[in-house]
């Protein structure tokens, strides 16, 4: 996502990067240097030598972020520029760029991904104790100090006025998803692909993405093993913190299985393969994080199973457009009656992925991202 930003504001503005080396399994590897530059017409991107351990083990994923710190903030104060911009990874990247724009004396516009530390103490990555009383101080300072603060969806932005800013400087920009103009680029179907996923399954289920914190997966794994005699299926795509103990949860379940991350341009495929997808999102997380998948989903034109609380960004949205059903996330009961009323009345499912369809376009990646462009500009004349 952060790429799709920088190549909107660079077909106006000159852009610096200033990055890690990545650390999701890249295929390919640089050698280390303390820092390297490359360019790509107005975006010049640093990336800084910071440490490039695998994200499968908390405290790795730490020392990649404290090494990133460590070497990208005195390089960001050589870095002339006329605004800060920064998005929330590591988690405590909002603090990091706050503090950087004010030792510069320059606008702030601090894009919220994930709400930290909401997210880490709600997802029982870190207590709640000092430590996140000191983090949760600390970020209050980086969105006060921001001159725009940018959130994903309606819930986020209700949680960080919550925090006491005004709304005015809290605005939602989506992050979309490409929607096909004309047949001639809609993307071709792999078939493979979508056997991969199906199976034998009468009805499948497809929760494609990361397998993170964030999720009711107990509850989710719980509803399926009820599933397994109506011949409906629980597909994982993907990976993540929370794989191998979602994986510990569906042990000998037959209509649960668990299948990599395919290429990108195979999404398409991924997401035709699914009579309907999971959005998840456990109880107390409202806002905390968005997923923004759930505009692909809408462009394929499938129906959405939302296991979320009502007040939720995926929930309401999906409520709204009627593109699919809303689950409590802590009932396992009540996500087995609403999977089992989709998949017993396939009129309704091709109504709810035809409502999908036809509100895609209300969330196209490129209007978003003109917002963003907006956004940028009038941050720097303020």
């Amino acid at each position: 996502m952060a790429q799709t930003v920088v190549a909107e504001l660079s077909t106006k503005h000159d852009v610096t990067v200033l990055c890690g080396r990545p650390s999701y399994d890249p295929t390919e590897r640089r050698a280390w240097r303390l820092w390297r530059t490359e360019r790509s017409r107005r975006v010049k991107i640093i990336r800084v030598g910071s440490t490039d351990y695998s994200r499968g083990q908390m405290k790795w994923r730490v020392v990649n972020y404290l090494s990133y710190v460590a070497l990208s903030v005195p390089r960001a104060l050589l870095v002339p520029c006329d605004l800060v911009f920064a998005m929330t990874d590591p988690p405590f990247e909002g603090i990091v760029g706050a503090f950087v724009a004010m030792l510069k004396g320059k606008p702030y516009v601090y894009n919220v991904r994930d709400l930290y530390p909401d997210m880490a103490v709600g997802g029982s990555i870190i207590q709640a104790g000092p430590m996140a009383r000191v983090w949760e101080v600390l970020h209050r300072w980086a969105l006060h100090r921001a001159t725009c603060v940018v959130a994903l969806g309606e819930d986020m932005r209700r949680r960080i006025i919550g925090k006491g800013l005004e709304d005015a400087r809290v605005l939602v920009i989506r992050d979309g998803a490409d929607v096909p103009q004309s047949v001639a680029t809609t993307p071709e179907i792999d078939a493979e692909v979508v056997r991969a996923i199906r199976g034998d399954f009468r009805f499948v289920l497809v929760h494609a993405g990361n397998l993170g914190f964030y999720g009711a997966w107990e509850t989710l794994i719980t509803a399926a093993r009820q599933l397994e005699n109506d011949g409906i299926g629980l597909v994982f795509v993907g990976d993540g913190a929370q794989r191998a103990e979602i994986e510990t949860m569906a042990a000998g379940r037959k209509n649960v299985r668990f299948l990599p991350f395919f290429p990108a341009n195979k999404i398409p495929s991924v997401l035709a393969a699914g009579d309907a997808h999971i959005i998840t999102i456990r109880r107390g997380l409202e806002g905390v994080v968005v997923p923004s998948k759930m505009y692909g989903i809408l462009t394929a034109g499938r129906p959405i199973v939302v296991i979320a609380p009502a007040e939720t960004d995926a929930a309401s949205l999906t409520t709204r457009i009627g593109c699919g059903v809303v689950a409590d996330p802590d009932r396992a009961e009540n996500i087995i009656a609403k999977v089992l009323e989709l998949s017993a009345n396939p009129a309704l499912a091709r109504a709810m992925g035809e409502a999908a369809r036809a509100a895609a376009n209300d969330y196209n990646r490129v209007s978003e991202l003109h917002k963003f462009l907006r956004v940028v500009e009038e941050a720097g004349r303020a």
